[in-house]
């Protein structure tokens, strides 16, 4: 039994769109908000765009194969553990401190939990539909995808000082 592969995109857009909105309007507006860019960032964020489009085009071009197989649980606990993380990311990201540097859930652990999740469960993806061009948009997207970071790095140490600087030293930019 075959399914379409943009299925699977499905749960982590009405995550990522529905859910916040259904959390916090205000939220939903941080989300859309992209930090300032300067330089090299400017192509990173527009790769970081093309990459986005592709694997969301190329997903529809794609099989996931129901199978009994080592490759398709794997690929499943992958796909399964990205989505839960990105709910949790959504859930914490939609109620940040009072200060705006947010401590909650994941980003005690993570300053980009919503980066990992997306990569999880993008390579849930990947493994499913089995996909080497998917691997390869993904692998761009997740690139590109930290030189946004580093933006909005530098943005929010502007704006935050020393107490952003104090939670870069305590939480890991990634995991």
């Amino acid at each position: 039994m075959y399914m379409n592969g943009f299925l699977l995109l499905i749960p982590s857009i009405l995550i990522r769109y529905l859910l916040l909105y259904l959390l916090s309007k205000d939220a939903m507006k941080r989300a859309a908000y992209f930090a300032p860019i300067i330089g090299v960032e400017r192509i990173a964020f527009w790769v970081y765009q093309i990459s986005t489009i592709a694997i969301f085009v190329y997903t529809f071009l794609l099989k996931v194969k129901i199978q009994q197989t080592w490759l398709f649980y794997t690929g499943t606990a992958f796909y399964v553990v990205g989505l839960f993380l990105l709910t949790l990311s959504m859930v914490n990201y939609a109620a940040p401190s009072t200060t705006g540097i947010n401590r909650n859930g994941l980003y005690r652990i993570s300053r980009n939990p919503i980066y990992v999740a997306y990569f999880i469960c993008f390579i849930g993806c990947v493994v499913l539909t089995q996909s080497l061009l998917l691997l390869g948009f993904v692998l761009t997207f997740q690139i590109a995808g930290h030189w946004i970071i580093l933006s909005e790095e530098r943005w929010c140490k502007e704006r935050f000082g020393a107490e952003y600087l104090e939670y870069m030293k305590n939480v890991r930019r990634y995991i």
